[in-house]
């Protein structure tokens, strides 16, 4: 029997072992054995899933849930299935060959609005917090090196910010050399952190037309960025076709493992506490699997409040699990560097960055309109939405696509069962979907969810809320 089978069979077992022992309570006139929460969701309408994921340190809740029982603790039987890229993975999630996926926070969002492929995709959990840097190769960090000031260490003074790529992107266009450099996928994180950076900095990172048939994205660029699959990061950088990129760990790691690079900067330097992957569903298998919907969502709650448990006590373990070839496949050592709360930028220079991968802590995996709409300003900035939108519109987009209905109801199901306290959550009562606003960003502006107009007006560079190109 395999080991999934066995798995599954004995769930099962688990599974009529306590059906046996409410029937014999119910016999005897006792209290049923189950909790109000369990009868609350019902039974699966679904048990067998096939979820995807990208190799990536981020995708750990699936392999938590998965490799600790707490998907078969809600009676269903999950196959994990690394996925090519993040297209193949969306195209997938919406034919139906996957149930769901680690997805791109800007994945389900663009899908919904119909940027790229059409589809009503939502999100009831985020993944993580923060996990992503920007590495440049080893000759562009040469370049760099004069316009980055040192430490009282001697070592240079972090966050770098793109002020000093900027000479170097500046010498380049005066030898009339494009200065290429990669991110994930359009509607990335990563894609929107890069330009984010390089924006800051006085570097345009190029304007979308999709409605000129654009979708490029290189529109009076400065630094051209186009799209690599995140394992083939560094060796596309090491070939010359790319000089830096912005990707997930383990990536940036390898890199400074290699000798090939230089992470200059974490997402966590860029924006502290951005929210990066997100749990993603179809709508319509969403509205068909309520229940089995809820239990994968409590499911991956304890999962990542496991891998935040005990100051970040069991990462070591959960590198161990990553480690392996069916999840992400890369040398233990390169995934701790990060994942266990340090990073290292030039070979030697390991520091201390304990939430450089947060899964559970600061409300983390609650699913904030805030972040959406904070996505969607991104898209708006970039010309990937093309026409100006109202504040309501960015409300409502938020709302299509972002669930903290459903996360709130897997929450209070984990709360009455005892697994996780109350206070380890929002206040539901009070929650307004809505984080205060973010003022940890590398440029000092102030984001305000609710006024995404405003935010929008902000930027030297970028589309402002009435502009068109």
């Amino acid at each position: 029997m395999t080991q999934k089978k066995l798995h599954k069979h004995l769930g099962r077992r688990s599974l009529l072992s306590k059906a046996i022992k409410t029937a014999g309570a119910i016999a005897m006139g006792s209290l049923l054995t189950l909790s109000s929460a369990q009868a609350a969701i019902g039974e699966p309408e679904k048990e067998d899933l096939k979820f995807g994921f990208i190799k990536l340190t981020d995708m750990a809740p699936l392999a938590i849930a998965y490799e600790k029982g707490f998907f078969e603790d809600e009676g269903l039987y999950v196959q994990l299935e690394a996925q090519a890229n993040w297209k193949v993975l969306l195209d997938r999630v919406i034919d139906g060959q996957l149930d769901g996926a680690h997805m791109l926070a800007g994945q389900p969002l663009g899908a919904t609005i119909g940027f790229g492929t059409q589809a009503h995709i939502i999100t009831a959990f985020s993944m993580d917090l923060n996990g992503n840097a920007i590495t440049v190769s080893n000759d562009i960090w040469e370049q760099m090196r004069p316009y980055v000031p040192n430490g009282e260490d001697g070592k240079p003074l972090h966050p770098i910010k793109a002020d000093a790529l900027k000479p170097v992107v500046e010498s380049f266009k005066d030898q009339g050399k494009p200065f290429n450099m990669g991110m994930v996928f359009p509607v990335s994180t990563h894609n929107y952190e890069l330009r984010y950076w390089l924006a800051a900095g006085g570097i345009h990172p190029g304007f979308y037309a999709p409605h000129k048939g654009d979708t490029a994205g290189q529109i009076d660029a400065d630094a051209l960025l186009s799209v690599t699959p995140p394992p083939q990061m560094p060796a596309t950088m090491e070939a010359g076709t790319i000089y830096g990129y912005c990707v997930g760990e383990p990536w940036n790691q390898q890199a400074v493992f290699k000798g090939i690079g230089v992470p200059v900067v974490t997402d966590y330097e860029i924006w502290k506490d951005n929210p990066e992957k997100v749990f993603g569903v179809s709508k319509a298998w969403a509205d068909e699997n309520p229940n089995t919907h809820l239990k994968v969502v409590k499911a991956m709650i304890r999962a990542a409040k496991w891998l935040d448990d005990n100051n970040n006590g069991n990462r070591p373990e959960a590198v161990e699990i990553l480690s392996r070839s069916e999840y992400v496949g890369a040398d233990y050592d390169v995934i701790a560097n990060s994942m266990t709360g340090t990073f290292e930028y030039e070979k030697g220079d390991k520091r201390d960055v304990p939430d450089f991968n947060v899964f559970f802590r600061y409300n983390a995996t609650y699913p904030y309109y805030s972040d959406a709409i904070w996505y969607l300003t991104q898209m708006r900035r970039w010309g990937q939405i093309a026409e100006p939108k109202s504040d309501d519109w960015f409300m409502e987009t938020a709302k299509k696509v972002y669930r903290p209905d459903i996360y709130a109801k897997a929450a209070q199901e984990l709360i009455e069962e005892g697994k996780i306290a109350a206070s380890e959550f929002p206040n539901f009562t009070t929650e307004t979907g809505f984080r205060a606003p973010q003022t940890h960003f590398i440029d000092g502006i102030t984001y305000d969810g609710t006024k995404p107009n405003e935010y929008l007006t902000k930027f030297n560079i970028g589309l402002k809320p009435e502009q068109q190109l």
